[in-house]
């Protein structure tokens, strides 16, 4: 027993090894053709949408930890049974190892816009990884002739060199993924005054606007891309009339717009926290596509693709219908984020992001949907998905326990592109909806803080809250779940009052 965990053992070591040799090379080269990471990506594309959307909801954003974490898990199994078959064969143990490291290696090279270097980290693992093995295999063949000292300084020295090369990975991917910060031009048509909001007053209510280091991401990337300023192009192409390709210094020398937008993720549930709200610097989108010359007898989309290939679909008339869409370089007075999209990324008010919000765009094609599908197209998400009238409670949080007496129940609440947020309703305990009080306006494209004084009196409650837009319409109680155009419903919420 004992000898066949030694041998276990000593494949998961040599897998270990063989990853973060792996990793480190493609910390250098291309972060994202990591062995581990290039398989998980993998899994992200094949994972079907309903099995994608319960991981996000359950998981929330370390879903992506756990998915790597799965992977490496399955991968450390398999290695183990590599170590048992080394001990009959090593040729066995060995081959299996290959095959591990195989399948990374034909991810690699099916990524979009892959290059033939993505397959190198996996080479090094391959080969990394079986020479762990055979100094490991062959320093306990037999162990008593061998020695436990021999076993442990191998085994020793491998740990160390697995540390030592995952540290040095994570590093390397860290530094070159660090932020970056670039002037930025004055906006020609700047934003106006930025009203204080309600969180200023009201406990426990989301900020007015979402600091960059606390706005939402979802998308499907386990690790950043690296993108040169200098070197990163944007590219309008497909049915215009003239091909334009323009750089960063292109992009900041046109005339910029500033506008307090508010962006929401289509897997946002009803009260969920996958919305945020910011001041956004950018080129106006209808601009840059009239330096092309748009083909609108023909095109209907404008298909957008990122630095890896990544696809997102636009609606072209809505686009282009005077809403303030935009290609953003600058996000709350800086350059973006980028985890949000540096150097340049789409904006679109009013629609979810899945539809509207590539991130390190570097093309777009205007063409038509007969002809092209986008990721998310692809997998049957909602071509046209316009944002859904919504409200949440964000004090008191659910189940929580408050004190009786005076306190406020306070949230926000969005209706982009439908004459913003007019009005909001909160319910206690299936009576009477009762007016809240707004807070300040930063236009229709931005979300409106409330709140409503209560009395709070001793026992479980239940509260809930709508809101009416400025064409009238009030939020649904319609329960509807984010696949394929976005959930809807009125959120409800158990709160205690001792």
């Amino acid at each position: 027993m004992r000898t066949r965990l030694l041998y276990a053992g000593s494949g998961v070591l040599a897998a270990l090894v063989g990853v973060a040799a792996g990793h480190v090379v493609a910390a250098a080269l291309e972060p994202a053709s990591s062995p581990v990471l290039v398989v998980g990506s993998t899994v992200i594309d094949l994972t079907p949408t309903p099995l994608k959307e319960w991981a996000i909801q359950r998981f929330g954003t370390h879903d992506k930890t756990v998915l790597v974490g799965s992977v490496m898990v399955g991968v450390l199994l398999l290695a183990a049974v590599a170590g048992l078959l080394a001990r009959r064969r090593f040729r066995y143990g060995a081959a299996l190892l290959l095959v591990l490291v195989a399948i990374p290696a034909v991810a690699a090279l099916r990524r979009p816009g892959a290059a033939p270097s993505d397959v190198l980290p996996s080479l090094v693992a391959a080969v990394t990884g079986v020479a762990a093995l055979a100094w490991l295999v062959r320093t306990s063949t037999p162990p008593e002739a061998g020695g436990r000292r021999g076993v442990l300084l191998a085994g020793g020295v491998l740990v160390g060199a697995a540390v030592g090369l995952g540290a040095a990975g994570q590093w390397l991917t860290s530094y070159r993924t660090r932020p970056v910060s670039i002037d930025l031009p004055a906006a020609a048509d700047p934003a106006g005054p930025f009203p204080a909001g309600l969180d200023q007053r009201v406990p426990g209510i989301t900020p007015f606007r979402t600091p960059r280091s606390d706005f939402y991401r979802v998308d499907t990337r386990l690790t950043l891309p690296i993108v040169d300023p200098d070197g990163w192009t944007l590219t309008i192409d497909g049915d215009v009339d003239d091909e334009v390709t323009l750089t960063l210094d292109d992009l900041l020398a046109m005339p910029l717009v500033e506008r307090d937008i508010t962006l929401t993720c289509v897997s946002n549930e009803v009260g969920g926290t996958y919305v945020g709200a910011a001041r956004w610097l950018g080129v106006p989108l209808t601009d840059l596509l009239d330096k092309a010359g748009i083909d609108r007898t023909k095109a209907d989309q404008i298909l957008s693709t990122d630095v890896d290939g990544m696809t997102i679909s636009t609606p072209l008339d809505v686009a282009t219908d005077g809403r303030d869409a935009m290609i953003a370089v600058g996000m709350n007075g800086a350059s973006l984020p980028r985890e949000h999209g540096f150097p340049a990324r789409m904006v679109v008010p009013g629609l979810y992001g899945f539809v509207s919000a590539c991130k390190w765009i570097t093309r777009m094609t205007l063409t038509t949907y007969a002809e092209q599908d986008a990721y998310w197209t692809h997998r049957k998400w909602a071509t046209d998905a316009p944002i859904k009238l919504s409200s949440r409670i964000d004090t008191p949080r659910p189940l929580s326990t408050v004190d009786a007496g005076r306190t406020v129940i306070g949230g926000i609440a969005w209706a982009q592109h439908s004459g913003g947020v007019q009005k909001v309703d909160v319910r206690v305990d299936g009576g009477a909806w009762l007016p809240a009080r707004l807070g300040p306006s930063a236009g229709s494209g931005y979300w409106r803080q409330w709140y409503l004084p209560w009395t709070a009196e001793p026992g479980q409650h239940i509260l809930a809250v709508r809101a009416t837009d400025g064409d009238g319409e009030v939020q649904t109680m319609a329960r509807a779940t984010p696949f394929p155009a976005g959930s809807s419903g009125v959120q409800q919420i158990v709160v205690n009052v001792r």
